[in-house]
């Protein structure tokens, strides 16, 4: 019996490339099988509030083939990135919250893409749940929904059959492990092999940009961070920079994890491995030098931090993402 995937199709400015990249993936699979002799696996549906195309839907628009009121049961959801105002788009979305609700109720999976993890998580169903978003609005979701367990390295994550991936062309990750949950490996390397899709990557953390969590109104932790990201290359001590602001260690540590989501030592962590990185992608200095250049003296401590923020060794990011490598 074929598996029936209903697609999402928002109101407003959604993304066309979740869409129509879902459904190239997923149909590519029925089309695999039939040339190896097998019946088509996916039944695959655009699933709208209404028929007609929004006018509201950005560059291009997409129109669904089916209401979700002519969807009584399915077996799998994907919810595309809404590229507008949370708030607006929730409003104009909100009568697919309780047919989202009750398909899961009735043993539906649930998968986003990108940013419309926001859109999942308003209902609740990520309360608790490990997720993942877009790197760069990873500091608004904990903010938003901090009862959801946010990942925001993670490019896919599973629980309790809902799926969520990180940000833009990550997606095909998602898909391609979809695709090798209800079709086998075999056909999801030849998926991965066909769209050119690296199938066991896993983290978006060498594709993060840090540039501090500042979206908060403490005015302390404010003068913290900026201290650290202009003398990351000095030995900073937690306990001098309490000193300097006149608080306990106690009660800035506390305050500073409340408005970062980071501890202080992490924080510093993130600021020296940011800066790092752009050197090392500059690529006119030894892995020696740039270790040196953002204050660390231990060459295993700096390995093993670097990895841990970026989940690659610096010579691996270096080799990767190098200007001087590109011709």
């Amino acid at each position: 019996m074929k598996k029936h995937i209903s697609i999402v199709v928002p109101k407003g400015h959604v993304s066309v490339v979740n869409i129509a990249g879902t459904h190239q993936m997923l149909s590519w699979v029925n089309e695999f099988y039939d040339t190896i002799g097998k019946k088509p696996i996916f039944d695959i549906r655009l699933v709208g509030l209404e028929k007609q195309i929004d006018p509201s839907g950005g560059l291009f628009a997409i129109k669904p083939e089916l209401t979700i009121d002519e969807v009584p049961e399915t077996d799998l959801i994907i919810i595309p990135a809404i590229h507008e105002d949370f708030e607006v788009a929730m409003e104009r979305n909100e009568k697919f919250v309780p047919w989202i609700m009750n398909q899961y109720k009735g043993g539906a999976e649930i998968v986003t893409l990108c940013i419309s993890s926001f859109f999942l998580a308003s209902t609740g169903l990520l309360d608790g749940k490990p997720c993942s978003t877009h790197w760069q609005y990873a500091s608004k979701f904990k903010e938003q929904f901090p009862r959801a367990i946010l990942q925001d390295e993670k490019i896919v994550t599973e629980a309790n059959g809902i799926y969520t991936s990180g940000g833009a062309y990550a997606f095909t990750n998602l898909i391609v492990y979809l695709i090798e949950k209800y079709a086998g490996r075999e056909t999801a390397v030849m998926a991965a092999k066909g769209f050119m899709i690296d199938i066991d990557r896993s983290s978006q953390s060498p594709f993060m940009i840090f540039s501090g969590q500042k979206n908060h109104k403490d005015k302390i932790v404010l003068k913290a961070q900026e201290y650290m990201e202009q003398n990351y290359q000095e030995k900073i001590s937690v306990n001098d920079l309490c000193l300097d602001i006149a608080l306990s260690r106690r009660t800035f540590e506390r305050r500073f994890k409340n408005a970062t989501s980071n501890t202080i030592l992490e924080y510093l962590q993130r600021v020296k491995v940011e800066a790092a990185k752009k050197e090392l992608e500059r690529g006119d200095t030894t892995i020696s030098e740039v270790m040196y250049k953002v204050g660390y003296n231990d060459a295993k401590a700096f390995r093993d931090v670097f990895r841990k923020i970026t989940s690659m060794t610096p010579i691996q990011y270096q080799n990767k993402y190098s200007l001087a490598g590109i011709t």
